[in-house]
């Protein structure tokens, strides 16, 4: 648990950084998307000993979940002002980021496997 806590806190702190910094488009608009999933693992990790595979696609479905909600535009349809809001569900459909999620979940399993 307690390595969970610390890759959570530094897969934080680098999110927020690409986010900051403004990196070019791949950087924030993949490799961010791509290292959420990291980062929503890491967290229920700490609290959940549920095995791997389980928490795993929980997670990749929760970000497919929000993803649906983009493409039906439900922060429009809610009028959602909040940025906080506005970051954590996003606004804009993308097909790549429902790739950069399953690679992240890929990558989840290949760490979990070898560590």
């Amino acid at each position: 648990m307690k390595n969970y806590l610390i890759l959570f806190i530094i897969l934080l702190l680098l999110e927020l950084a690409i986010a900051y910094f403004q990196f070019n488009s791949f950087i924030r608009g993949f490799l961010g998307d791509v290292l959420v999933i990291l980062l929503l693992y890491s967290f229920l990790k700490i609290f959940i000993k549920n095995n791997v595979l389980k928490t795993a696609v929980s997670v990749l479905a929760f970000a497919y979940f929000v993803e649906l909600l983009q493409l039906f535009k439900l922060v429009e349809k809610l009028n959602i002002q909040s940025e906080i809001l506005l970051i954590i569900f996003g606004s804009v459909f993308d097909f790549w980021d429902l790739l950069a999620y399953f690679l992240g979940f890929l990558l989840i399993l290949l760490i979990e496997k070898f560590s």
